[in-house]
């Protein structure tokens, strides 16, 4: 729960934590920077965000420490800069077309503000210096060893900080950048020094950037676009036009349902309806690709004959233009210990005043599962365990022999459920939080009831386009490309480890960069194989999503229904020719129009309710039988 800071502060006492004293001081110091007294200023856990004069920040946890600080001051610091010297209406009516022309636009329209307010203020940039540092170390800037591991618009951000004010990357980030700045400096250096004196004017800044992108190679495909109408080619654009518009359309749609409840999406400096914010501030999200591709062993596995069926208006059915730089990964390899430790802190805050409530729901369902064991003997056998019950007769009548008995095995005993939680960027805030609430819940509960459970994210590696859409611009864009971005897979708990030994994961679902975009259709055919191979006789998987897969790498080259259509193809096989039992979650969004058996919530809140009612109906006893609800 947020708390408004928007009250007149109140004069400091002794029984002021140091956690308000500092939600006080940063309050104030923000609406003073901004230039805006009207500013509603709530904390909550999570990444910062701003929605229209509402700004978000994160909520520092009540035992202070001096990394907590840091992430909140720079944080603060920068949304301020960018009310104060951005002009939105002017930075949405410039933003290019293309997806990677968009993230760059950002990235150093974050850099001017930025640079505007390290001139003036050196305190603001010290903060800002250090959350970019605290930043780049915990996303793995660090570690990046190639190019291609470093998002061109994060590199672009800190050398166009470095043209504007002098200062040098972060140390965590010096030598990720170095990777990118021979091409840049190369491409653009001359243009990001005749930026620097146009700093102080937006419009004439934003003429320059558009030109810088042009040298960068990422506007001039767009601009041309922009402009065929009235060339030879301009049936073909016109339609792909159409294409793009739907999309765009769908995604300004997909937007406002998932924003549902008031979670802000769309922040200073983010044209409406984009999920990306990476020009945000200092605490948002990175378009951050991820380590290793190393598949987490597992039990082997192998699917039913699945067919994607052919696309609409396509030559191809649904594929992926390059699986290489997919990963699936266990969650304890994104996130070094002591931030994992952190962030498990955050989500045990959390869930202090929800496990009250839930967890009635939590005994209603262990005692339904309970009560389904139920547990049969064979006595008056001649080996087993000793019935006690019997020895009086024998003390009676020692001509009695000892009577065992044996337990009977239950059917029931043989069941893994498997929960898939959307792990996109629409879905930071609150609702991840209860994600991962609710499936810490389910885990303990169904494993007390000796039911084993496995917790699945699906992401990608990068936002709009990773490794795979550069790969296809390098063979020259051929046509119908299929899937154009690097899929992220993550293992929080497998079905056979213990719930002790991976609870802290669960706290990497609110880590920052790790929620990007969603691809449905093959996260389900990935946990549906998990399922097959395991031993169990009954496999349930259940989905908690907030919408349709939206991926605007994949959307802007192929038809616009083309995620979602290949998601409909994979639940109708699941549903009519697999064994697994599939359910479905919606957040602020029908799924009922792709799943059979679903149920839609509008606030994240009844997540962990609904979890629990959906499983206690399925694990009825005529609904186990029939395999309905």
């Amino acid at each position: 729960m947020s708390v408004p800071s928007n009250a007149p502060p109140a004069a400091p006492g002794k029984d002021e934590s140091p956690a308000d004293l500092m939600k006080r001081c940063t309050t104030s110091v923000l609406r003073a920077i901004a230039g805006r007294a009207d500013l509603d200023v709530s904390y909550a856990t999570g990444n910062a965000a701003v929605h229209g004069l509402e700004v978000r920040l994160p909520a520092p946890p009540r035992a202070v420490t001096q990394a907590d600080l840091v992430r909140l001051r720079g944080t603060a610091d920068a949304v301020a800069l960018r009310f104060r010297y951005h002009d939105e209406a002017l930075h949405r009516d410039r933003m290019p077309p293309g997806a990677e022309a968009r993230k760059v636009y950002d990235a150093v329209e974050q850099a001017r503000v930025e640079a505007l307010g390290a001139r003036r203020m050196a305190g603001v940039a010290a903060n800002i210096g250090a959350v970019l540092e605290q930043r780049a170390r915990a996303d793995g800037l660090d570690r990046a060893t190639k190019r291609d591991q470093v998002p061109l618009a994060e590199a672009m951000r800190l050398i166009a900080r470095e043209h504007f004010t002098g200062a040098p990357p972060p140390p965590s980030a010096a030598t990720a950048v170095d990777l990118w700045r021979p091409y840049v400096e190369e491409k653009a250096g001359a243009r990001l020094d005749r930026l620097k004196g146009l700093i102080d004017r937006q419009e004439d800044f934003a003429g320059g950037l558009k030109d810088l992108l042009a040298e960068l190679e990422l506007f001039a495909q767009s601009e041309l676009e922009d402009e065929s109408q009235d060339s030879e080619q301009q049936g073909q654009d016109a339609n792909e036009g159409e294409s793009n518009g739907q999309r765009e359309n769908k995604d300004e749609s997909e937007g406002q349902s998932k924003q549902g409840d008031g979670q802000p999406q769309t922040a200073p400096g983010t044209a409406e309806g984009e999920g990306e914010q990476d020009g945000l501030d200092s605490g948002e999200e990175l378009m951050m690709g991820g380590g290793g591709t190393e598949e987490p062993g597992g039990p082997s596995r192998q699917r039913p004959n699945f067919q994607p069926k052919p696309g609409d208006g396509a030559d191809k059915p649904y594929h992926p233009y390059t699986s290489k730089f997919d990963q699936v990964v266990l969650a304890e390899e994104l996130c070094d210990p002591e931030e994992l430790s952190r962030l498990r802190g955050q989500l045990d805050q959390q869930m202090a005043h929800l496990q009250g409530v839930v967890a009635k729901l939590a005994n209603r369902l262990q005692r339904k599962l309970m009560a389904q064991q139920t547990r049969s003997w064979a006595f008056d056998l001649e080996e087993g365990m000793l019935d006690t019950g019997r020895l009086a007769r024998v003390v009676t009548n020692p001509t009695h022999s000892l009577s065992f008995k044996v337990e009977n095995e239950t059917d029931f005993r043989d069941t893994v459920v498997t929960l898939l939680i959307d792990n996109s960027g629409s879905m930071r805030g609150r609702p991840i939080t209860v994600a991962a609430m609710s499936a810490e819940i389910l885990a303990r509960t169904l494993e007390r009831c000796a039911v084993k459970v496995e917790v699945l994210g699906f992401t990608t590696r990068a936002w709009k386009g990773g490794q795979a859409r550069e790969r296809w611009m390098m063979d020259g864009k051929p046509t119908h490309p299929g899937r154009l971005n690097d899929l992220r897979h993550i293992v929080y708990k497998s079905a056979d480890a213990p719930w002790r030994r991976t609870r802290k994961n669960m706290g990497l679902m609110l880590r920052e960069g790790i929620l990007k975009e969603n691809i449905d259709g093959e996260a389900l055919l990935w946990a549906h194989d998990r399922l097959l191979g395991r031993a169990e006789q009954r496999r349930i998987l259940m989905v908690i999503s907030d919408g349709a897969p939206v991926d605007d790498s994949t959307l802007s080259v192929n038809p616009g229904n083309y995620l979602e259509k290949h998601l409909r193809d994979v639940i109708d096989f699941i549903e009519t020719r697999s064994s697994v039992e599939l359910i479905a979650i919606g957040i602020g969004h029908d799924v009922t129009r792709y799943y059979r058996r679903a149920v839609t919530i509008m606030d994240a809140e009844e997540l962990g309710g609904t979890v629990m009612r959906q499983l206690t109906s399925l694990f009825d006893e005529n609904a186990g039988a029939s395999g309905r609800f």
